[in-house]
């Protein structure tokens, strides 16, 4: 099979081609702007490489539901001109090939799960952290939609004492994981991106009380077996120790488990997959949508 996987980010659009078992033979980026200047872009190379299908993993909120009249619409994100765009019609009637649509953390949950850390698992919660913070959630091999689909960045949070800016920056809540976590609050909290930042900044201290009330939320309401955090801010990976050492004293020894009480280091993980969990999830979704 010859597939196309969209990686469609808040800050960039990742086109790349490969095939069903997750190799990728070639990949470009454009940046996220508006509708009318990035479209062109992304069908310009599809229909230039010759798909048999092309998956799509977008950045949300998104309709999943295939009955509605807006299936495939980017519904009320905050991004400039991306509200209420019919994203998925779009493509398919530009590039008349079968097309697989879903948000990408569960994109990327699904490979996890198929092809990286969560392999051989029944369940795993994938969480992103990044421009964004999202979680694509597998329960009993299934990933989970629902009324819409997880909005895993959306929970509340209790601000840390030191934070100096306990609200955090979501345009929707007030003190929302992303808000008080992804990688605009960081910038704004502290002026400076994660990148920038020295181990030892107090910002590392924020960030992990706020992943690891996550993770502590995530144990005891959806069980997985595996938590995965991806995304750009967790390549700090002084981040994961911080964040595990939290998690635990959090739980507080409630969750008597193994894997929590004893080996959370391979319990809270980085991607099986690399940076490549997103593009692997949505060629996995192009896969489907040709065999369908």
């Amino acid at each position: 099979m010859r597939l196309g996987a969209l990686e469609a980010g808040g800050t960039k659009m990742v086109c790349s081609i490969g095939d069903e078992a997750g190799h990728v033979f070639s990949r470009v980026s454009y940046p996220t702007l508006t509708p009318a200047e990035t479209m062109p872009h992304l069908i310009s190379f599809f229909q230039n490489e010759g798909i048999e299908a092309l998956g799509v993993a977008s950045f949300g909120p998104v309709d999943l539901h295939k009955g509605s009249k807006t299936y495939g619409y980017i519904t009320s994100t905050p991004k400039p001109g991306w509200m209420d765009y019919p994203f998925l019609p779009e493509l398919r009637a530009a590039l008349n090939v079968p097309c697989g649509f879903d948000t990408d953390v569960n994109a990327a949950a699904i490979a996890e799960h198929r092809m990286g850390a969560a392999k051989g698992l029944s369940s795993c919660l994938y969480v992103t952290v990044g421009t964004g913070i999202g979680g694509g959630i597998v329960a009993e091999n299934k990933i989970v939609h629902g009324l819409t689909h997880p909005e895993f960045g959306h929970f509340w949070l209790r601000p840390h004492p030191d934070d100096p800016t306990p609200h955090g920056f979501c345009p929707f809540h007030d003190g929302c994981l992303e808000g008080m976590a992804n990688g605009p609050a960081i910038m704004k909290r502290w002026g400076k991106p994660a990148q920038e930042l020295p181990p030892d900044h107090p910002a590392w201290a924020l960030e992990s009380y706020y992943l690891a009330q996550m993770c502590a939320t995530a144990v005891v309401v959806l069980s997985p077996e595996k938590i995965i955090l991806g995304g750009g801010v967790m390549q700090q990976e002084h981040l994961f120790p911080l964040v595990r050492k939290k998690t635990q004293k959090m739980l507080n020894g409630y969750v008597r488990t193994p894997a929590i009480l004893d080996d959370i280091d391979n319990y809270i993980v980085a991607p099986g997959l690399g940076i490549n969990s997103g593009v692997t999830g949505a060629l996995l979704l192009a896969a489907e949508a040709l065999e369908k």
